[in-house]
């Protein structure tokens, strides 16, 4: 028979779950207490059921119950001793708290941020770069208040806003908050733990000058764009140097008065010539070149296309679970497989598209193949398999 080294004793859902260090589990439980009331649901059956359920797209429980099913004999690879049923998964999403999962995301993310620092391809145009935004995943409204007025043809839609930092290099979720999408997005500023020195840059309906004049007394600086209704009182114009490039159009120095307290920003006027429009950015911070005020609010798309990652390779359409806590569990466990995917993709030499890779693991999670080989090199793999001469004992016959 032909030989191959591209398969592995191991099925690849065994392969991933070996960046998830059992420790981290075994701690995270120990410190919530969450197995204190389950004789055999733990939290890692538990945490690896909702994993597998995330990286396969399943949409219902009784529709992952009966897949696990179908992988007897290759389900002690996951270590479960007992196939979940419907009802026992339900219950657990139900009763075990959300934080569980948080916590493990939050530890997971220690082991490896400096891992995805070091490997990132980005230049920063500063240092500490951190991207703050929210997005909305729609709910039914008994679940989660909705934003706006209820519409008069139909019942209102409710939705889960998920706050979210992340540091540019990491490209993940440093922080993370839950609210009903009626919540303002500036209400999440505050929840900031940011060191003296940072960079933050978000959008303007994150718009709070009091927290703008809080961060500039500690050293923190901030980039964002004004408000069309924005008022304000230019207090000098500053002249622009020849290496400035022309889509600057302005840089002065702005007065803003607020609850009886004067705060003073810079206001940069830039030319956007692909989409043709003129933007306003406000900052408080004074010395760096306006062209560069401008580089940090582009990167801000990058948390745009973070949020595009999460839903579209891990859709968050179909719920197992018609509570907060089960919602939330459940979008924990895909932030939890999206980090796990970015350093998969990021130790491997060969570059992939995100949805290329994550597509192919789906489709063979109980395969045994050698996940890190096949992706460096995986035509070479397809030849060695596909065009290898037999044996010569059978060449016989």
């Amino acid at each position: 028979m032909n030989k191959s080294n591209n398969f592995s004793g191991q099925p690849i859902i065994k392969q991933l779950l070996k960046l998830l260090s059992p420790s981290i589990i075994t701690r995270t439980a120990s410190d919530h207490n969450s197995d204190r009331y389950y004789k055999r649901f733990k939290t890692y059956d538990h945490l690896v059921t909702m994993l597998y359920a995330t990286l396969s797209g399943v949409s219902s429980l009784r529709e992952l119950s009966t897949i696990l099913l179908a992988c007897e004999g290759r389900i002690g690879h996951l270590n479960l001793k007992d196939f979940p049923k419907p009802s026992t998964l339900s219950d657990a999403n139900k009763n075990r708290s959300s934080e569980v999962f948080a916590s493990i995301y939050y530890s997971l993310f220690h082991s490896y941020r400096s891992f995805l620092s070091d490997s990132s391809p980005l230049s920063l145009p500063v240092k500490h770069l951190k991207i703050v935004d929210s997005t909305t995943i729609s709910l039914f409204s008994d679940i989660l208040k909705g934003v706006g007025r209820n519409p008069i043809d139909g019942k209102k839609k409710g939705g889960i806003k998920m706050h979210t930092m992340i540091n540019a290099l990491e490209d993940v979720p440093c922080l993370v908050r839950f609210s009903s999408a009626a919540t303002h997005d500036h209400t999440f500023l505050k929840e900031l733990n940011l060191e003296k020195g940072s960079f933050v840059v978000f959008d303007k309906a994150y718009n709070d000058y009091l927290q703008y004049f809080q961060w500039t007394e500690n050293d923190i600086y901030f980039v964002t764009r004004q408000k069309d209704n924005a008022v304000y009182k230019s207090i000098a114009e500053f002249d622009l140097s020849d290496t400035t490039s022309d889509a600057v159009l302005k840089d002065e120095r702005i007065a803003i008065d607020k609850k009886e307290t004067t705060i003073e920003l810079r206001r940069i006027a830039y030319w956007d010539s692909e989409k043709e429009k003129v933007f306003e950015f406000i900052t408080n911070h004074f010395e760096l070149e306006p062209d560069k005020i401008a580089s940090i609010y582009k990167h801000r798309w990058q948390i745009e296309t973070m949020f595009k990652r999460l839903k579209q390779n891990f859709p968050l359409k179909y719920f197992l679970g018609d509570n907060q806590n089960a919602i939330e569990i459940q979008i924990w466990c895909g932030l939890i497989i999206q980090l796990l995917m970015l350093v998969v993709q990021r130790k491997t030499k060969r570059k992939w598209a995100y949805s290329n890779m994550v597509s192919m693991i789906r489709f063979h999670l109980m395969t045994y193949i050698d996940l890190f080989k096949f992706l460096e090199d995986p035509n070479k793999k397809w030849k060695e398999l596909t065009t290898k001469p037999p044996d010569k004992q059978l060449a016989l016959f």
